[in-house]
Parts: C-alpha cells; sequence; structure tokens
C-alpha cells in the first residue's frame, strides 16, 4: 500500500503543479496586457468616441456649425422682410411670385430651426455649442436672435 499512497502523493503534486502553473500563466497573461481581448469592445468604442468628438477638427466644425444654421435662420427671415416690403408695390404676378418665395423661405426656415434644435439636443454636440447662442430656437418666433 505505500506505492499506491506514494503514487497519490505523486500524483496530488503534479496536478497541484499544473494548476499553479496555469494560475501563474493567467495571472501573467492579465498582469502583461494580454487579456485586452475582453476590455477590446469598451476600449474601442473610447478610441472611437475620443477619434470624433476629442478631435480639433469635429469641435471646430460643430462649434461653427451651430452658428450656420442660427444665421440661416437670420438670413431667411431678412430675405422674407425684404419680400415683404417689395410686395407693397409688385405687380400682380411679382405679387405671386413673392407669396411663393416667401412659403418658401419659411420653410427653409423651419428646417435650420429644426436642424439647430436636433443638434443641440444631441449628446455628443451639444458641449460644442457656443455659450452666447440659445439652448433652442422657436420656429414660431418672428426674429431669430442668436446670441443670448
Amino acid at each position: 500500500m505505500g506505492l499506491v499512497r506514494e503514487g497519490a502523493r505523486v500524483g496530488a503534486w503534479a496536478v497541484g503543479g499544473v494548476v499553479g502553473l496555469a494560475l501563474l500563466y493567467v495571472v501573467g497573461v492579465f498582469a502583461f496586457g494580454g487579456a485586452g481581448w475582453i476590455t477590446a469592445p469598451f476600449r474601442g468604442e473610447a478610441e472611437r468616441r475620443e477619434g470624433t468628438v476629442g478631435s480639433g477638427e469635429f469641435r471646430q466644425t460643430t462649434y461653427e456649425e451651430f452658428f450656420d444654421l442660427c444665421e440661416a435662420a437670420q438670413n431667411a427671415e431678412g430675405t422674407i422682410e425684404a419680400l415683404r416690403e417689395e410686395r407693397e408695390n409688385a405687380s400682380e404676378t411679382r405679387t405671386t411670385q413673392i407669396d411663393q418665395s416667401i412659403t418658401a423661405l419659411k420653410a427653409t426656415r423651419i428646417e435650420s430651426v429644426n436642424a439647430y434644435n436636433s443638434k443641440a439636443a444631441q449628446e455628443h454636440r451639444a458641449p460644442f455649442r457656443d455659450k452666447d447662442l440659445p439652448y433652442r430656437l422657436d420656429a414660431g418666433d418672428e426674429r431669430t436672435t442668436c446670441t443670448d
């Protein structure tokens, strides 16, 4: 029976050694970055976000985009006002043309206001809206104010 005990003891040491080496290997993999495949989805998402939102080009473009959309709404308002003034002394044919132009400009203004509001509500763009610009524009207002 001494041989059986001796064999069991050697087998236990062999299994313990294999388990110990496996644990040492796993610890080494985690310690030296071999477990990067586990965190790859998280790191990839962060890198993608940093590559777009964090890039200077994205920030500058988004910052200017808010001004451009607000200015587009103001430009449409100015053109509508000029057409209304022209309409007072226009012929009947020209009045029809002016009315059509005003309708189209109102639609364009509403599109600009909606685009501004949509982008202002986007979590990754909102931080790049200038502090002097309004949080939202109102399509029902006669005049758009691009600074608070």
